[in-house]
C-alpha cells in the first residue's frame, strides 16, 4: 500500500504540502483541507442540508421597522429575511432616480469576496443623496425586491440578505449593480496591484453598471483567464434577470452551488498542490469545472483509491476527533479549552503540565495563539471571542502572542478583527459569522443534561429524592401509603452505602413504606415514584 501511494504521489511524504482531500458519501460529503498534514479547514455538507448563504431571491417586503432601520422580506423560508436600510442602499441607486449623482468608479476599496458599497454622492449642484430615512418610501411593504443572502438562519433569528447582489468567480467577483472597481487587500505588491489596475482598465469590457473586484487567486494570472471569467459571470447574471422577470415572488432565482463546486471556486488555488478525492465521479466532475478555467489545474485532481476510508488512510479523522473535544493540549504540555455560549464564545489557555516559567509561559500563549486561530476556522467558530491567556508580566512578550495571533489568522476566509491583550491577559476579537458552527450543526443538546455538560452528583440526588418523598407523603390522604421508587444504579448504590438510615427515618415519620427499584435504563437524573398497588406514577 505505502509502496503504491508513494509510486502516486513521487518522492514526496505523504503528509507534505498543502492538499485538498474529499470524502463523498451517500448522506454527507466532507472536505479537508492539510497543510503539511495538519487539518486547517474542514467542511461538511448533508444530503437534505440546505445552504442558502450566496443564494439570490426574488422576496416581497412583508414589514418596515423604522426603529431597527430594517424591514423584512419574505423570500420564501420559514423566517423572514432581515434587510438593514444601510444593505438596501446599493438598489435604490439603481432605481432610476434622476436626482442621484453616481459616484466614479473606485478602485481598491474592497476585500475579496465583496466590494465597498456604491453610494450616491450629492454633487456640486446640491443634488439630493438617499439616506436611509428615504428606504420605507423606496420599499413600501408589499413591493418586490431582489435580495442575496449574506448570513444563514442562527438559531431563532432568519437569514440576513443585501441588495448588494455580488457573483463569485474563479478570479474576480461580478457586482451587477455596483459601478465599482476593487483588487482584493491580500494582493500587497504595488508592482501587482498596478498590473491589474490596467488590465480593469484597458483590457476587460465591464458592462455599464456592472463592477468587478479581483480575488488574491487572480494575481500572477493572465488576461485570457479574467476575460473567460468575466464572460461566464456575465451569463450566469443574464439568466438570472431572466429568472428574476418571470417567476412570481417568492422565489429562488439562484441556487449557491454545492460543497463539491464551491471548493474547486473558491479553494482550489495555486497554492493547492493536490486535490484526493475517494469518489471517481466527483473527481471527474471537479476536474470538468476546473478545466473551463485552467487545464493544468486538472492534472492536480485524483481520484485516490483505497480499501481504508479516505479520511482515515491520512490520519484526517484522528485529527477530527482530538479537534473537537473541549479540551484541547498543546505541544509545550499546555492546554486550552473552548466554551461556546450563544452570545460569545470563551477560551481558557492553561500551563497544564508546562512548567510555570516565564519562557515557557510565553511558549505555550504563543502555541494557544496558533491553535486558536486554527480552531475557529476547523469549527467554523464566529461572533465574540474572548482569549484569557496565561499572565504575561513584559508587554514585549503579550505583543509577541498578539502578533502570532494576527499572522496566524491571516489564512482565515473570514472577516476578523482583534484587539491587543489587555493588561488582565484577556483578549477579544470578533470572526464574521455567516452560518452555525460546526459544533451546533453537527451535534445536539445532552437529553440528560439540556447542554449543561454536567449531570447532577449521586449526592444531590439523594437529597432531592428525600425532598420530593417528604413533600409526596407530607400530602397523602391516607397513612401507611406504600411508594415505588425506580431509579439509576448509581443513586441506589448511594442509598445503600450512605444514606439508607435517612429514608428509613422517613418511614417511621410519616408510617410509610418506601420499595426502591434500580433500572439500568434509566440516566442519572430520572427518577419515577409510583404507587405501589396500582403501579401508576405520582406526578406532582
Amino acid at each position: 500500500m505505502f509502496a503504491r501511494i508513494r509510486k502516486l504521489f513521487g518522492s514526496k511524504k505523504l503528509n507534505e504540502g498543502t492538499k485538498i482531500v474529499v470524502n463523498c458519501e451517500k448522506l454527507e460529503t466532507r472536505v479537508a483541507l492539510l497543510e503539511n498534514g495538519s487539518l486547517e479547514e474542514y467542511t461538511v455538507e448533508r444530503k437534505n442540508d440546505e445552504n442558502i448563504v450566496g443564494s439570490i431571491f426574488k422576496g416581497i417586503v412583508r414589514n418596515i421597522e423604522p426603529g431597527l432601520s430594517a424591514m423584512f422580506v419574505d423570500i420564501g423560508l420559514e423566517k423572514n429575511a432581515f434587510l438593514h436600510f444601510w444593505d438596501a442602499i446599493p438598489e435604490a441607486l439603481d432605481s432610476g432616480l434622476e436626482e442621484i449623482q453616481r459616484g466614479g468608479r473606485k478602485g481598491e476599496k474592497a476585500d475579496e469576496g465583496g466590494g465597498g458599497r456604491g453610494r450616491g454622492k450629492g454633487g456640486k449642484g446640491g443634488k439630493k443623496r438617499i439616506q436611509s430615512k428615504d428606504i420605507p418610501d423606496l420599499y413600501p411593504v408589499g413591493s418586490e425586491v431582489l435580495v442575496q443572502v449574506t448570513k444563514g438562519p442562527i438559531g431563532t433569528k432568519g437569514p440576513r440578505v443585501t441588495t448588494n447582489i455580488s457573483l463569485p468567480g474563479r478570479y474576480m467577483v461580478l457586482m451587477p449593480r455596483n459601478d465599482q472597481l476593487g483588487i482584493s487587500r491580500k494582493i500587497e505588491d504595488p508592482k501587482e496591484r498596478a498590473r491589474l489596475r490596467k488590465i480593469m482598465g484597458e483590457k476587460l469590457t465591464i458592462p455599464e453598471k456592472m463592477g468587478v473586484i479581483l480575488r488574491t487567486v487572480s494575481s500572477g494570472q493572465k488576461v485570457r483567464y479574467f476575460v473567460r471569467d468575466l464572460a461566464i459571470l456575465v451569463d450566469q447574471w443574464k439568466e438570472i434577470e431572466e429568472k428574476a422577470a418571470t417567476r412570481k415572488a417568492p422565489a429562488c432565482v439562484f441556487e449557491e452551488p454545492d460543497l463539491i463546486e464551491r471548493t474547486v471556486r473558491d479553494v482550489l488555488t495555486d497554492e493547492i498542490d493536490e486535490v484526493l478525492c475517494d469518489d471517481a465521479a466527483s473527481a471527474e466532475r471537479m476536474k470538468d469545472l476546473v478545466g473551463v478555467i485552467s487545464r493544468r489545474s486538472r492534472k492536480r485532481i485524483q481520484h485516490f483509491q483505497t480499501n481504508v476510508p479516505i479520511f482515515e488512510r491520512l490520519g484526517i479523522q484522528r485529527q477530527i476527533d482530538d479537534a473537537f473535544y473541549r479540551q484541547v493540549w498543546l505541544p509545550s504540555g499546555g492546554y486550552i479549552v473552548i466554551d461556546e455560549t450563544e452570545a460569545l464564545i470563551a477560551i481558557d489557555v492553561n500551563t497544564g503540565r508546562a512548567k510555570n516559567q516565564d519562557k515557557m509561559i510565553l511558549q505555550t500563549n504563543i502555541e494557544a495563539a496558533e491553535e486558536v486561530a486554527r480552531q475557529v476556522r476547523l469549527r467554523n467558530i464566529g461572533g465574540l471571542l474572548v482569549i484569557d491567556f496565561i499572565d504575561m508580566k513584559s508587554r514585549r512578550d503579550r505583543m509577541a502572542v498578539y502578533k502570532a495571533m494576527k499572522e496566524r489568522l491571516k489564512h482565515d476566509k473570514a472577516k476578523t478583527q482583534i484587539l491587543q491583550i489587555s493588561a488582565l491577559g484577556l483578549m477579544e476579537m470578533t470572526r464574521q459569522r455567516l452560518k452555525e458552527s460546526l459544533n451546533i450543526t453537527m451535534n445536539e443538546p445532552c437529553p440528560y443534561c439540556q447542554g449543561r455538560g454536567r449531570v447532577k452528583s449521586a449526592e444531590s440526588m439523594s437529597v432531592e429524592l428525600q425532598r420530593r418523598l417528604n413533600s409526596l407523603l407530607s400530602k397523602a390522604e391516607t397513612p401507611g401509603r406504600e411508594l415505588l421508587v425506580i431509579i439509576n444504579p448509581d443513586i441506589m448504590e448511594r442509598l445503600r452505602t450512605h444514606d439508607g438510615e435517612l429514608f428509613v427515618e422517613l418511614e417511621r415519620r410519616h408510617n410509610a413504606r418506601l420499595t426502591f427499584r434500580s433500572d439500568a435504563t434509566y440516566h442519572r437524573e430520572q427518577v419515577v415514584v409510583a404507587d405501589a398497588k396500582t403501579q401508576k406514577e405520582i406526578r406532582e
